[in-house]
């Protein structure tokens, strides 16, 4: 292994400027010259055994980056295509308020309440299934639950509180 890392880094030493300056020339762009070289020569020392055979493993190194650099205009090209096929994509809408305050209040919530509120009411989860995945009694559960519940009940009696501002909703 020692014979093949050495002769790969001379083979690298004495090609990846030239190779690098070639496909500066081509792509036109330094960045996207470096990525598609630097590629080319991880996957070369991959099959190091196989490409040090070829007739110019300079060569195959050189066809490698080139193909690379084509395969991202290709997917920069259908990315320009789709995007005047359908247009610019509709921004997200905002998020919806009592989301926020739901889950601003989870967080503030023990980590076991809030997995039980979560499995139990969010994901539809009976209390039994909740039990045999999370390996705590059907009892624990229904604690965490009611506890849970009441946690939130005072988080959420005021959108404020959730947020952390005083109650009436405002920063004072």
């Amino acid at each position: 292994m020692a014979a093949d890392s050495t002769d790969f880094d001379e083979f690298y030493n004495a090609t990846h400027r030239r190779v690098l300056h070639q496909m500066y020339a081509m792509t036109g762009n330094l960045a996207d010259a470096q990525e598609c070289t630097q590629e080319a020569y991880a996957r070369a020392w991959q099959r190091w055994k196989t490409v040090s055979q070829a007739s110019s493993p300079e060569a195959w190194i050189r066809t490698v980056a080139w193909r690379i650099a084509a395969s991202r205009w290709r997917k920069a090209k259908n990315g320009v295509t789709a995007l005047v096929k359908h247009g610019v994509p509709d921004h997200s809408p905002s998020p919806d308020p009592d989301h926020v305050a739901l889950v601003t209040a989870l967080k503030q919530i023990p980590e076991s309440q809030r997995q039980a509120i979560v499995l139990h009411h969010l994901v539809g989860m009976s209390v039994d299934d909740i039990a045999a995945e999370t390996g705590a009694p059907s009892g624990t559960i229904k604690a965490r639950l009611s506890r849970g519940r009441a946690a939130l009940a005072h988080l959420l009696t005021d959108s404020g509180d959730a947020a952390g501002l005083p109650a009436g909703g405002e920063a004072s």
